[in-house]
């Protein structure tokens, strides 16, 4: 084992949850450096994490721990358009163009398409196909070396749209499903047309002030990541020789609302649990959130997984690039949930793919599987 293994617990029933601590050291095992849990249940309240916090340490991460949230980012974006739409702001049928003219969008892609990923739009990030072709966007983290060269660099969100609709489209609007960061570029610039107002703040005004959400920033070009937290890592090769590069600190605004948020275990158990409950949307706008696409299971923000022999239904969302990862579960209720955070060394071969695959398996059999 590389690293302890700490946990606390506040079990109404006053075990160690030892499944969940198997769990973790199996994710150590696969390859990640770092990890932790927070798990809320009928059983109470349990938090844990094991291996390190950095490279070549033996501290582990903290459990209190800051991270970047990657695509979870989505699911709060994704919530400030439906309240928009509450509000008869927005129209979720309406043709996006009706909101975004300067980008002389097609007049078929509408705000639903771009929740639900059915726009077409190619992704700014770089987008891979069915037969294993990668075509780039801008440089991003499948671009290797020349991602960590400009990892400092800031991006106007208008740029990454206009370098999406400069390439075509996947397919026409509405007849198929792909997953693309660009999507909700769109949305946040829809939400800061209509509002008037920067995302970060609707963000801060409309769900982190009223869920109480202190370790939740919407980064912006800010380099830092909030004390405490985990490091992060790249790998990537230059002029044959291997690289390992800490990038704990660096300029979000490539992934933009793909992806650019930072939060906390707690923050991310408090969020979930409230708009899994019906706290942050009304019901028939929360509906349509976790009405899954049959292609994809992605409703608008929100995944949704049946569990297998009586396990039920868990809405999710994960997300990862540039050495940090974070998963986001609830039940229907918002009474169970799981939050986690990743620490590990990236590349531009998404290496650590499998692992994070089986990571979510491990972790949601042994919070939501049957019991």
């Amino acid at each position: 084992m590389t690293g302890s293994l700490h946990t606390t617990t506040n079990s109404a029933a006053g075990h160690g949850r030892p499944e969940l601590r198997k769990a973790l050291q199996d994710i150590v095992d696969s390859g990640v450096k770092g990890v932790q849990l927070r798990v809320h249940d009928e059983r109470g309240q349990w938090v844990g994490s094991a291996g390190v916090s950095e490279l070549g340490g033996t501290v582990e991460p903290p459990t209190d721990g800051h991270f970047r949230i990657g695509s979870n980012t989505k699911t709060f974006t994704a919530t400030l358009v439906l309240q928009l739409v509450a509000e008869g702001r927005i129209g979720l049928d309406t043709p996006a163009a009706d909101y975004l003219p300067e980008f002389a969008l097609d007049r078929r892609i509408t705000v639903r398409m771009l929740l639900q990923h059915t726009s077409g739009v190619f992704n700014h990030t770089g987008e891979y196909y069915e037969d294993g072709t990668i075509v780039s966007g801008i440089p991003s983290t499948i671009a290797g070396k020349e991602w960590v060269d400009k990892r400092f660099h800031t991006y106007r969100d208008e740029d990454l749209v206009r370098l999406s609709l400069s390439r075509p489209a996947r397919f026409q609007p509405g007849s198929g499903w792909s997953y693309s960061n660009t999507n909700y570029v769109l949305a946040r610039l829809l939400v800061e047309k209509v509002t008037g107002r920067s995302c970060a703040e609707e963000t801060r005004r409309r769900i982190l002030e009223p869920l109480g959400l202190s370790g939740t920033v919407v980064p912006g070009t800010s380099t830092e990541v909030p004390e405490p937290h985990a490091r992060a890592y790249y790998r990537y090769e230059d002029a044959g020789r291997e690289e390992t590069v800490d990038v704990t600190c660096h300029n979000p605004s490539w992934i933009s609302a793909g992806g650019d948020m930072i939060s906390t275990t707690q923050d991310l158990h408090t969020f979930i649990s409230a708009l899994a409950s019906g706290r942050l949307l009304p019901d028939p706008l929360l509906a349509e959130m976790r009405t899954p696409h049959a292609a994809s299971g992605f409703g608008l923000g929100l995944r949704v997984q049946e569990m297998g022999d009586g396990g039920g239904t868990v809405l999710f969302h994960n997300g990862g690039h540039s050495g940090h990862a974070a998963l986001m579960y609830s039940t229907p209720d918002g009474r169970r949930t799981l939050t986690a955070a990743l620490n590990y060394v990236d590349d531009a071969a998404l290496s650590l793919a499998e692992a994070f695959r089986k990571t979510q398996e491990r972790l949601v059999d042994a919070v939501f599987g049957a019991r």
